[in-house]
C-alpha cells in the first residue's frame, strides 16, 4: 500500500507523527508524490522594545533616551530621529546581535519600519495586543472595526494554510506568572477576532499534552513515549541505518521533553505553597522548552503557523535570568533606568533574548525535512517588539530580524534599510504573501517591502 509523507505510532488511542523516513517512502508500491515540505512561519515577539542604540546599526554612540510615561507615546519629536539611507547593505553585528553570529546567512535585519500610534490605550498593551493587527484602538474605531483588529495576521495566515494540519495556529507564551498582573492586552499578541482572545499556554505540560494527547488520554496511557519507543524499536528493524538514526534521534528528543517536564512538576511540587514561586524554572530552560515544543509541532506537522511571545508587555514583576543576575530583576522598571550605566544592565537582557533567538534557529537548521532540506530553510521566523523603544515608547524603527528562507523566496545575510516611516503593516502584508495568500493589503498597508524578496 502507498505510503504518506506523514507516518504515525499509534498506541492505545495515543498517535504520534514520526518524521519523514525515505525507508517507508521506498517500502511503499505507490509512487512517492509529496515531496515538498510545507511553509510554516513562526512569529517571536519579546517586550519592552529593545536599547537601541545597542541593536540598530550606527547608533552605539548615540545619546541615551529620555524617559517619557503614561500613554505619551512617539513625543519624541521625530525630526531629531536618525533617517535611513534606504537601500541593501552588508550586515552589521551590533554588540545585542552578537549571539546570532553563527547564523550570518540565515537572517536579515530590517529597519524604519513604523507603526502609527494613536492614544486610547496604554502604550504597553498596545504594543502587544496590536503587535499583528497594525492598527490602533482609535484607527479602529475610525474605520468601524471593534478594537483589536478583527483576526490577527497569524490567525488570518492560518485560514489559508493551517487547513491541512491538525491546529491552524499554535500560541505559545514564556510567561511564567500564574496569576494576571496585567490584562490580557499585555500578555497576548494573537487575537480570533474582537475581543476574541488567541490564548497563549504557558505551561509546558499543558502544551505537551494539547500537542500529543487526547483529553482522557492520561486516564489509560500513564507514559505515552514508554509505549511508542517500544513501538518505535520494532518499526526501526525495517528502516535503512540513516533511518534508524533518524528514528532515535527523533524518540530521544520526544523523551527527552518528557523527562524536562517532569523536573518541571517536581520543582512545582516542591515549591513552597504560602508563598507562591510564579517563576520555579530557570528562564532560559523554560523558552527552549517551550521553543522545543513548537518545533515538535511544526517537525510533526501539527501546525505551520506560530507565535511565540518570549515575555508580557510591562508586567512589573520581578524575573530571574539565570546566568546574567544573581537576583530576580524586573525588565519594564529596568527600561525606564538607561541613563548612565543603566542601559547596559538591561542590554544584558537583549542579549540573553537573542541568545533564545539563536538557540531557536540552530534548532530549525538541524531537523531535516523530506526533500533534505531544513525547517529552515522552509521557514519564515520574525523576531521583533511593539516598541521602538521602551523608555520613550516610540512606535517608529521598530526592532525586526526576519530569518529563514521561505523555500528560497527570501534572500538572506543582509541589512534592508527601507525609509523612514514605511508602515510595518506593509512588512505584515508581504509576509502573507510570501506564506502564499492572495491579498493585497493588510489593515493600513500601503505597499510590500519588496527588497525582502529574492
Amino acid at each position: 500500500m502507498p505510503v504518506s509523507r506523514r507516518t504515525f505510532l499509534k498506541t492505545k488511542g495515543a498517535m504520534l507523527t514520526l518524521p519523514f523516513l525515505p525507508s517507508l517512502a521506498q517500502a511503499g508500491t505507490a509512487p512517492f508524490r509529496e515531496t515538498t515540505p510545507q511553509k510554516k512561519l513562526v512569529i517571536v515577539y519579546v517586550p519592552n522594545g529593545l536599547v537601541r542604540r545597542c541593536f540598530f546599526p550606527g547608533e552605539e554612540e548615540q545619546a541615551l533616551p529620555s524617559f517619557i510615561g503614561g500613554f505619551n507615546a512617539d513625543k519624541v519629536k521625530r525630526d531629531r530621529r536618525l533617517l535611513n539611507d534606504p537601500g541593501i547593505y552588508p550586515i552589521e553585528l551590533t554588540s545585542t546581535m552578537q549571539p546570532l553570529k553563527e547564523h550570518l546567512d540565515d537572517f536579515t535585519l530590517v529597519t524604519g519600519l513604523d507603526r502609527t500610534f494613536k492614544p486610547g490605550q496604554d502604550v504597553h498593551a498596545q504594543g502587544a495586543s496590536c503587535y499583528l493587527t497594525s492598527l490602533s484602538p482609535d484607527q479602529a474605531a475610525e474605520k468601524g472595526i471593534r478594537h483589536p483588529n478583527g483576526r490577527t495576521l497569524d490567525q488570518i495566515i492560518g485560514d489559508q494554510v493551517g487547513h491541512a494540519t491538525a491546529f491552524n495556529t499554535l500560541e505559545i507564551s514564556c510567561n511564567g506568572y500564574k496569576q494576571g498582573k496585567e490584562s490580557i492586552f499585555f500578555d497576548n499578541i494573537s487575537w480570533y477576532g474582537p475581543d476574541k482572545i488567541a490564548p497563549s499556554i504557558k505551561d509546558p505540560r499543558k502544551l505537551y499534552d494539547r500537542l500529543f494527547m487526547a483529553d482522557s488520554y492520561r486516564t489509560h496511557v500513564t507514559d505515552v513515549t514508554d509505549l511508542i519507543l517500544a513501538d518505535a524499536k520494532s518499526l526501526s528493524r525495517k528502516l535503512g541505518k540513516d533511518d534508524r538514526a533518524t528514528l532515535d534521534e527523533f524518540m530521544t528528543m520526544i523523551r527527552n521533553i518528557e523527562v524536562r517536564i517532569e523536573k518541571l512538576q517536581q520543582l512545582l511540587a516542591n515549591a513552597d505553597v504560602n508563598v507562591p514561586k510564579n517563576e520555579v524554572m530557570p528562564r532560559g530552560t523554560y523558552i527552549q522548552l517551550q521553543a522545543d515544543l513548537m518545533l515538535l509541532a511544526l517537525q510533526m506537522g501539527l501546525t505551520n503557523v506560530a507565535t511565540f511571545m518570549i515575555g508580557p508587555e510591562r508586567w512589573d514583576a520581578s524575573l530571574m535570568y539565570e546566568g546574567v543576575f544573581d537576583k530576580p530583576v524586573q525588565h519594564h522598571n529596568m527600561t525606564h533606568n538607561q541613563q548612565g550605566e543603566g542601559y547596559k544592565d538591561l542590554q544584558k537582557i537583549d542579549i540573553f533574548h537573542m541568545e533564545q533567538f539563536s538557540y531557536l534557529l540552530h534548532r530549525m537548521k538541524s531537523i531535516q525535512e523530506v526533500d533534505g532540506s531544513t525547517l529552515l530553510d522552509n521557514s519564515i521566523v520574525t523576531y521583533g517588539a511593539g516598541l521602538g523603544d521602551g523608555a520613550t515608547h516610540q512606535y517608529y524603527d521598530l526592532p525586526l530580524i526576519v530569518a529563514g528562507k521561505a523555500q528560497n523566496q527570501i534572500k538572506q545575510g543582509r541589512f534592508v534599510r527601507c525609509q523612514s516611516g514605511t508602515l510595518n503593516s506593509n512588512m505584515w502584508l508581504t509576509i502573507a504573501q510570501l506564506m502564499g495568500l492572495e491579498i493585497d493589503s493588510f489593515a493600513d498597508s500601503n505597499g510590500v517591502v519588496s527588497e525582502l524578496w529574492t
